[in-house]
């Protein structure tokens, strides 16, 4: 794609991951300051939504970033097919990225930040420890899971004089398709989430406990 931004710059390649963190830097004081606050109001959750809700959110901006990243990646590689002269690069800027990065920074925000604070008040107090270190655990796992799934997908696509989807030249492949199924993936595993979460029982009730305190005959809730 074409990574540059005046005639004299050139974004490098590995900072776009920065536009994510920029997303989570500006999303969690707004989400901590305004919309809990908005949130509280009406829900009466101490957190605005319980903590399952917020990994459930983080799910679906993460299932929808892929779908995103699909339909980008379709886009770039027809722009890049239509003009062979090009030498591959699509004549298409980089910042066609920006959404799919902006969605992946609001999944970790919501799914991410949710899950270690959902481990630090569920468990036990003398196993914080572990909670701390589960979230590690859970993202060196899913390393290896990636890691597999891109065997499988270049051991059963491709074939007949074909390229598999993830093959060295991206013109050639099918990077989108290999997206998609990750977003099918998380599909599946949002169902599975939904079932875990609707039998969950939390430690203690999310609800905000309301104190109602009696003084010259008037009531006084605090929350």
């Amino acid at each position: 794609m074409n990574r540059h931004l005046g005639p004299h710059f050139q974004i490098p390649p590995g900072s776009l991951a920065v536009i994510s963190m920029i997303t989570i830097g500006l999303w969690v004081p707004f989400y901590d300051r305004v919309a809990v606050p908005a949130l509280r109001r009406s829900t009466k959750l101490e957190g605005g939504i319980t903590l399952l809700q917020r990994i459930g959110i983080g799910i679906v901006f993460s299932i929808l970033s892929m779908v995103v990243a699909g339909l980008i990646e379709r886009m770039r590689r027809d722009s890049a097919l239509s003009n062979p002269s090009s030498d591959g690069v699509a004549p298409i800027s980089v910042m066609w990225l920006a959404p799919q990065l902006i969605l992946m920074g609001f999944a970790e925000a919501f799914n991410i930040i949710g899950q270690i604070e959902f481990y630090n008040r569920e468990f036990p107090e003398n196993m914080t420890s572990v909670a701390n270190s589960l979230f590690s655990c859970t993202a060196a796992g899913a390393s290896y899971l990636s890691s597999l799934l891109v065997t499988i997908v270049h051991g059963v696509t491709g074939g007949h004089g074909r390229p598999d989807w993830l093959t060295k030249d991206i013109n050639a492949g099918k990077v989108d398709n290999f997206y998609f199924v990750i977003a099918a993936l998380g599909v599946l595993n949002l169902m599975y989430f939904l079932v875990c979460a609707r039998r969950y029982n939390y430690k203690t009730s999310p609800q905000i406990m309301e104190e109602e305190h009696r003084f010259d005959g008037h009531v006084d809730y605090f929350f």
